[in-house]
Protein backbone atom coordinates (compact mmCIF):
# COMPACT_ATOMS: atom_id res chain seq x y z
CA UNK A 1 0.00 0.00 0.00
CA UNK A 2 1.29 3.76 -1.14
CA UNK A 3 2.33 5.57 2.06
CA UNK A 4 0.10 8.60 1.40
CA UNK A 5 -3.03 6.10 1.22
CA UNK A 6 -1.84 4.71 4.62
CA UNK A 7 -1.70 8.30 6.03
CA UNK A 8 -5.31 9.51 4.58
CA UNK A 9 -6.87 6.25 5.92
CA UNK A 10 -4.91 6.58 9.33
CA UNK A 11 -6.07 10.34 9.57
CA UNK A 12 -9.72 8.91 8.52
CA UNK A 13 -9.73 6.19 11.22
CA UNK A 14 -8.03 8.67 13.94
CA UNK A 15 -11.64 10.42 13.41
CA UNK A 16 -13.79 7.62 14.22
CA UNK A 17 -11.35 4.73 15.63
CA UNK A 18 -14.76 2.19 16.35
CA UNK A 19 -15.67 2.77 13.19
CA UNK A 20 -14.93 0.24 10.18
CA UNK A 21 -16.73 0.86 6.95
CA UNK A 22 -17.75 -1.79 5.11
CA UNK A 23 -19.52 -0.11 1.66
CA UNK A 24 -18.42 3.35 -0.10
CA UNK A 25 -20.51 5.64 -1.40
CA UNK A 26 -19.62 7.89 -4.25
CA UNK A 27 -21.85 10.33 -4.53
CA UNK A 28 -22.43 12.52 -7.56
CA UNK A 29 -24.46 15.10 -8.95
CA UNK A 30 -28.03 13.37 -9.41
CA UNK A 31 -27.70 11.13 -6.21
CA UNK A 32 -26.55 13.76 -3.48
CA UNK A 33 -29.78 13.50 -1.53
CA UNK A 34 -28.67 10.13 -0.54
CA UNK A 35 -26.30 11.26 2.16
CA UNK A 36 -29.67 13.00 4.01
CA UNK A 37 -30.57 8.99 5.08
CA UNK A 38 -27.07 8.26 6.08
CA UNK A 39 -27.13 8.44 10.16
CA UNK A 40 -23.59 10.47 10.29
CA UNK A 41 -20.75 9.90 13.08
CA UNK A 42 -18.28 11.63 12.13
CA UNK A 43 -17.93 14.31 8.93
CA UNK A 44 -14.75 15.64 7.65
CA UNK A 45 -13.60 17.83 5.20
CA UNK A 46 -11.54 16.81 2.13
CA UNK A 47 -8.95 19.93 2.52
CA UNK A 48 -8.29 18.52 6.12
CA UNK A 49 -7.71 14.69 5.07
CA UNK A 50 -4.08 14.26 3.64
CA UNK A 51 -3.19 14.10 0.13
CA UNK A 52 -6.67 14.29 -0.79
CA UNK A 53 -8.00 16.51 -3.73
CA UNK A 54 -10.61 18.94 -3.25
CA UNK A 55 -13.94 19.16 -5.71
CA UNK A 56 -14.21 22.24 -7.85
CA UNK A 57 -18.04 21.13 -8.94
CA UNK A 58 -20.43 23.33 -7.81
CA UNK A 59 -22.96 21.11 -5.35
CA UNK A 60 -20.10 19.01 -4.35
CA UNK A 61 -19.90 19.24 -0.98
CA UNK A 62 -16.58 17.87 -0.82
CA UNK A 63 -17.21 16.44 2.64
CA UNK A 64 -16.50 12.31 3.94
CA UNK A 65 -19.24 10.84 6.02
CA UNK A 66 -18.63 8.40 8.36
CA UNK A 67 -21.98 6.68 9.40
CA UNK A 68 -24.78 3.96 8.65
CA UNK A 69 -27.33 3.45 5.74
CA UNK A 70 -29.90 0.84 6.27
CA UNK A 71 -28.07 -1.04 9.11
CA UNK A 72 -24.42 -0.82 7.03
CA UNK A 73 -21.31 0.98 7.72
CA UNK A 74 -20.60 3.19 5.15
CA UNK A 75 -18.12 5.87 4.24
CA UNK A 76 -19.64 8.40 2.17
CA UNK A 77 -17.79 11.03 -0.74
CA UNK A 78 -20.28 13.95 -0.89
CA UNK A 79 -19.22 14.41 -4.28
CA UNK A 80 -16.16 13.83 -5.79
CA UNK A 81 -12.93 15.27 -8.20
CA UNK A 82 -12.50 14.43 -11.98
CA UNK A 83 -10.25 14.19 -14.50
CA UNK A 84 -11.18 17.13 -16.48
CA UNK A 85 -10.64 19.39 -13.14
CA UNK A 86 -7.13 18.90 -13.95
CA UNK A 87 -6.35 16.13 -11.78
CA UNK A 88 -4.24 13.24 -12.61
CA UNK A 89 -6.47 9.65 -12.86
CA UNK A 90 -4.12 8.97 -9.57
CA UNK A 91 -5.71 11.20 -7.39
CA UNK A 92 -9.17 10.81 -8.76
CA UNK A 93 -9.02 7.27 -8.14
CA UNK A 94 -6.78 8.45 -4.94
CA UNK A 95 -10.35 7.76 -2.61
CA UNK A 96 -11.02 4.27 -3.49
CA UNK A 97 -7.52 3.31 -2.43
CA UNK A 98 -8.80 4.80 0.62
CA UNK A 99 -11.53 3.15 1.11
CA UNK A 100 -9.91 -0.31 0.48
CA UNK A 101 -7.63 0.53 3.36
CA UNK A 102 -10.19 1.14 5.89
CA UNK A 103 -11.93 -2.15 4.67
CA UNK A 104 -14.36 -0.52 1.99
CA UNK A 105 -15.64 -4.19 -0.18
CA UNK A 106 -18.37 -2.71 -1.76
CA UNK A 107 -18.52 0.33 -3.74
CA UNK A 108 -21.55 2.51 -5.14
CA UNK A 109 -20.40 5.33 -7.47
CA UNK A 110 -22.90 7.62 -9.03
CA UNK A 111 -23.63 10.36 -11.67
CA UNK A 112 -25.59 12.15 -13.65
CA UNK A 113 -26.07 10.64 -17.23
CA UNK A 114 -27.55 10.69 -20.23
CA UNK A 115 -28.46 8.60 -22.65
CA UNK A 116 -30.07 8.73 -26.64
CA UNK A 117 -32.88 6.70 -26.03
CA UNK A 118 -35.91 8.95 -25.89
CA UNK A 119 -37.97 6.43 -23.46
CA UNK A 120 -35.30 7.99 -20.64
CA UNK A 121 -36.84 10.50 -18.43
CA UNK A 122 -35.17 13.11 -16.31
CA UNK A 123 -34.13 11.42 -12.88
CA UNK A 124 -34.26 8.31 -14.25
CA UNK A 125 -31.69 5.71 -12.49
CA UNK A 126 -29.96 3.34 -14.94
CA UNK A 127 -27.04 1.12 -15.04
CA UNK A 128 -24.35 2.12 -17.00
CA UNK A 129 -23.02 -1.07 -19.67
CA UNK A 130 -21.40 1.01 -22.13
CA UNK A 131 -19.85 4.22 -22.83
CA UNK A 132 -18.45 6.16 -26.00
CA UNK A 133 -14.56 6.31 -24.56
CA UNK A 134 -13.01 3.95 -22.62
CA UNK A 135 -9.37 5.86 -23.34
CA UNK A 136 -10.61 9.11 -21.46
CA UNK A 137 -8.61 11.36 -24.11
CA UNK A 138 -7.54 14.82 -23.76
CA UNK A 139 -10.57 17.33 -23.74
CA UNK A 140 -10.40 21.06 -24.15
CA UNK A 141 -12.19 21.18 -21.04
CA UNK A 142 -9.95 19.42 -19.27
CA UNK A 143 -8.23 21.68 -16.55
CA UNK A 144 -8.96 24.63 -13.47
CA UNK A 145 -12.44 26.18 -14.25
CA UNK A 146 -11.92 29.41 -13.76
CA UNK A 147 -15.37 30.67 -14.51
CA UNK A 148 -18.00 30.87 -16.89
CA UNK A 149 -19.92 27.74 -17.85
CA UNK A 150 -17.29 24.80 -17.87
CA UNK A 151 -20.13 23.08 -20.55
CA UNK A 152 -20.93 24.92 -23.13
CA UNK A 153 -23.95 24.41 -25.29
CA UNK A 154 -22.72 22.34 -27.58
CA UNK A 155 -26.26 21.60 -29.23
CA UNK A 156 -26.11 23.75 -32.65
CA UNK A 157 -22.94 23.77 -33.08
Amino acid sequence: MHPTVRQAADFIQSQLPDFYPTTGLILGTGLGQLADEIEVRAEISYDSIPHFPTSTVEFHRGKLLLGNLSGKAVVCMQGRFHYYEGYSMQQVTFPVRVMQALGVGSLLVSNAAGGLNPAFRTADLMVLDDHISLLLPESPLRGAHDDGDRWPDMSEV
